[in-house]
């Protein structure tokens, strides 16, 4: 009796020897009050003993369908973490081209193929049906007929390379409206770059004068007036200041002074000009500026080697240095010591809001990482062994930040890597002259790739349209950053067509509808002419197509300038990109000049305008 006891309550295995003692004390006691069905009833209740018991292990062993389920929702909480900090800038490398986690059944696999796509990656559709039309009309009046005596236009340009380009620009058409004479235009040297370089160390300004001899009449130097130097007066017009602007704000002032000389002087000509202004703009910007003989010689050097790799390359404007990142004030998934490092940064801009990092990706305001601006390039078909050319200074994160995108390019090249430090001796010391070096390498390329939208990406944009509507690529920001938010949720097949679909309409093709302002310098439509054949093609265009495609040139440039000037003041500071900030003035410019005959009143509203924000990230 004691030891059927111990059999019954005995528990020294566990849950299933406890069962198991339990089940041989039942079948023990059946067989003793059961009499001649004794034989059969203990092997019945055996073979049910055993199934009760197998049952009973595998639910010891088993986890519960409740843990499992908080197990999935864990990893998958995980994953997304990763991800936000991945393609918020994860600076670290970890096997691009292998396989992720496995999330609600889905895999994302990026492939280290860019597929096989029915369109050629390297030139744009009908791009043959458009070209390059910047010559003057008959009734545009030559600089022999306008130009006025004593009279003379200075300009002294402010910001990065690029920025300083746009105001050149824009300087010769500000003297043809003014039948003045332009003196060669200075090139800022106090900003941010701290470039000493004059402008003909960086433009050939002997090309220049004598390429626009026919439309305004440049000198190099002010001349004397009785053996004494002029003494131009400085004043500034408003920004997107028209034709009938510059007459009646600075007319006045130049036929009382006969000299003067604009300061801060970037987007201060309206978009909103005729036809042939615009084309004016065109013959300077994309004719009579060229790079001095050194900067041109080096970036062909540039070009030849990177041909030598390959037919074809993609040059990435990247621009993910650390004040383009302070600038924008997002988020880039470095936590704590990235907001404080970055902040350090900010700082510099005393009137700069605070930012909202959410808000900006939101809307598109934040520059990709390095990696998403590779798996949108591996999305839209380039694999692996495309050779990529990047121009960019210093990337916040070096390699760490850089090892993404060169896992998934591994051909990856800068200036600093095909050239030698004894060939950039000459430029490594002058910022304007090292930009000048990627200008010609990004302009050169089969496939330029920008970042932002900043300065340089504007004007190779407008000049890659010009010479023949080369791709150029702008991320599709705002619609991106939600299909990269939730990538490791679909199949890299699903990913990759809704990366091509959303940039439809962002790959520089002809006719292509860009949303935004209609800057003119990256969209020069009035510049742009097709060939009578191209309407006959109009319908393979159909992705791109909308319903303002059937207008003509003058009615669309007038639209998106209208939309661009309207929507000026609204735009957020990371997109203004040198077109709304200004330089803070000098003391002697802001106290002005007096002027006889209530000329200062025309010009008070220029010296009252607020200290705008110092312009650091758009070259």
């Amino acid at each position: 009796m004691k030891r059927r006891k111990r059999e019954i309550s005995g528990g020294g295995g566990g849950g299933g020897g406890g069962f198991h003692r339990l089940l041989r004390a039942t079948l023990l006691h059946s067989c003793r009050f059961h009499g001649p069905l004794g034989g059969i009833l203990p092997l019945f209740s055996a073979v049910s003993g055993c199934l009760l018991f197998l049952l009973a292990l595998l639910s010891l062993l088993s986890p519960s369908p409740s843990s499992h389920h908080h197990q999935q929702q864990q990893q998958q909480h995980h994953l997304l973490l990763r991800h936000r900090s991945s393609a918020s800038s994860d600076r670290v490398g970890d096997g691009l081209e292998e396989e992720s986690p496995t999330v609600a059944g889905n895999v994302f696999r990026v492939p280290s193929s860019g597929g096989s796509l029915s369109r050629d990656l390297w030139t744009s559709r009908l791009s043959s049906f458009f070209y390059g039309c910047s010559n003057a009309s008959g009734k545009f009046m030559t600089a022999e007929k306008k130009t006025q005596p004593n009279r003379y236009l200075l300009i002294a340009t402010s910001g990065g390379l690029n920025q300083q380009r746009t105001g050149i620009t824009d300087a010769v058409v500000a003297a043809y409206i003014l039948n003045a004479t332009l003196v060669v235009p200075k090139l800022d040297q106090k900003s941010f770059w701290r470039d000493s370089s004059n402008f003909n160390e960086i433009f050939d300004v002997d090309r220049f004068i004598s390429f626009l001899a026919k439309d305004v009449t440049i000198i190099k130097q002010l001349p004397e007036n009785g053996g004494k130097a002029l003494n131009p007066y400085t004043m500034r017009v408003p920004r997107k200041c028209n034709a009938k602007c510059y007459q009646s704000r600075v007319l006045p002032v130049l036929n009382k002074k006969h000299a003067v000389q604009l300061t801060k002087f970037d987007y201060r000509l309206s978009n909103r000009l005729d036809k042939d202004l615009q084309k004016l703009r065109c013959r300077v910007n994309y004719h009579a500026l060229q790079f001095t003989a050194p900067i041109v010689e080096m970036g062909r050097t540039l070009v030849e080697r990177m041909r030598s790799k390959s037919s074809h390359f993609i040059a990435l404007h990247l621009r993910f240095e650390p004040d383009m990142l302070a600038f924008s004030g997002c988020d880039f998934g470095g936590g704590e010591k990235e907001r404080r490092e970055l902040g350090a940064i900010r700082k510099r801009w005393k009137t700069l809001h605070a930012s909202n990092p959410d808000k900006g990706r939101r809307h598109g305001r934040c520059p990709l990482t390095p990696e998403e601006v590779g798996l949108m390039l591996r999305a839209l078909g380039f694999g692996s062994d495309v050779h990529v050319y990047v121009a960019s200074g210093e990337v916040y994160g070096g390699n760490e930040t850089l090892a993404p995108l060169k896992a998934l390019f591994p051909n990856f090249h800068s200036k600093d890597t095909i050239a030698s430090m004894e060939e950039l001796a000459p430029f490594s010391s002058f910022s304007s002259r090292m930009a000048a070096l990627d200008f010609i390498v990004c302009d050169e390329s089969n496939v330029f790739v920008t970042n932002n939208n900043g300065n340089m990406a504007k004007i190779l944009a407008g000049r890659r349209r010009y010479f023949g509507h080369k791709p150029t690529i702008r991320p599709n920001a705002k619609k991106l950053y939600k299909l990269f938010l939730n990538r490791t949720s679909i199949p890299w097949e699903e990913f990759a067509s809704r990366v091509r679909t959303h940039q439809i309409g962002f790959m520089g093709a002809p006719n292509e509808v860009r949303p935004g302002r209609g800057e003119f310098h990256e969209n020069p439509s009035s510049c742009i002419c097709e060939k009578p054949e191209a309407k006959d093609k109009a319908s393979l265009e159909a992705p791109g197509k909308t319903e303002d495609s059937g207008k003509d040139d003058k009615e669309k440039n007038t639209e998106e300038i209208s939309t661009y000037d309207a929507t000026e003041e609204q735009r957020p500071e990371d997109e203004q990109d040198g077109s709304d900030m200004d330089y803070m003035e000098d003391a002697n410019e802001s106290q002005g000049k007096r002027l006889p005959n209530g000329l200062d009143s025309e010009t008070n509203l220029l010296k009252t305008e607020q200290p705008e924000l110092e312009e650091m990230f758009s070259d």
